[in-house]
């Protein structure tokens, strides 16, 4: 799952798109190639964007669900903190004092 995840991050369009995700969770595809190509000026198509959906989906980044004919792209952040918490340490020190 690290390497999914790790694989996904590591692109600066997929890290765009997770931009986009964290500023307005619940987007269409339509919406998100929208806003690539307007805030950011990226010149990719439908279907480059739904790849980079698909990769961040296989990451566990990316979750969607449908509603009529309509697809929802929605942030999920659990596996950015499992990330996060595997190389954090414990803080076992008391309080520190301080020396005048």
């Amino acid at each position: 799952m690290a390497d999914d995840l790790f694989k996904a991050l590591a692109d600066p369009t997929r890290r765009t798109i997770l931009d986009e995700l964290t500023e307005k969770s619940g987007q269409t595809l339509f919406e998100i190639c929208s806003r690539l190509s307007m805030k950011h000026q990226l010149a990719i198509s439908r279907q480059g964007v739904s790849q980079h959906l698909a990769v961040l989906e296989a990451a566990g980044l990316v979750e969607t669900r449908r509603e009529g004919r309509y697809k929802f792209h929605d942030l999920n952040t659990a596996p950015l903190r499992q990330i996060a918490e595997r190389w954090l340490v414990p803080d076992t020190s008391g309080p520190e004092e301080s020396t005048p």
